[in-house]
């Protein structure tokens, strides 16, 4: 396993538009000794209830949202824009049909109990504060459903707790 530090949060240079919609991140979460990374390209970074917070974006159907609505806190994950073609296949695999782990050869690690995937160069550990479901009546551009909710699996929205942000 690598060795991460507490970053503080004065040290922090990062612009959340590259990082997290053109780099993508791995949200992980774990449950019961079981934990999943899912590719994630929608999210946010900033501050709310007097906290630094992270949002981030989970539609119904995915196996990782089963692990998140049973666990307290979950991850993210970033690579500098390296390891693409893993960063692909967590978001094309599910962990409930494979060991999406093995495949790609990366590990979960872990800080203060909160899972997070080693291989990486930065993650945020947060305990989650807030779920809150994307519902279609909620949408005041009638163009969102349908572009991106035509099928019917919306999101669900999390809100968590920056615990600490760690570098390698």
């Amino acid at each position: 396993m690598h060795t991460f530090q507490d970053m503080p949060v004065e040290m922090i240079e990062m612009n959340p538009f590259v990082m997290i919609g053109q780099e993508f991140a791995l949200l992980t979460a774990e449950s019961n000794g079981k934990a999943n990374s899912m590719t994630v390209s929608w999210g946010g970074v900033g501050e709310l209830w007097g906290k630094h917070v992270v949002t981030i974006y989970v539609r119904e159907s995915r196996y990782t949202k089963e692990l998140i609505d049973c666990s307290d806190t979950f991850s993210l994950s970033f690579f500098q824009g390296k390891e693409m073609n893993s960063l692909k296949y967590f978001g094309a695999v599910s962990g409930r049909n494979e060991d999406k782990y093995a495949a790609t050869g990366f590990h979960v690690n872990h800080h203060k109990d909160i899972p997070f995937v080693d291989e990486c160069h930065f993650a945020i550990v947060c305990k989650k504060l807030a779920e809150v479901p994307i519902l279609e009546e909620n949408f005041l551009d009638t163009t969102i459903h349908e572009k991106f909710y035509a099928e019917g699996d919306y999101h669900t929205m999390y809100i968590g707790e920056v615990v600490d942000f760690l570098a390698r």
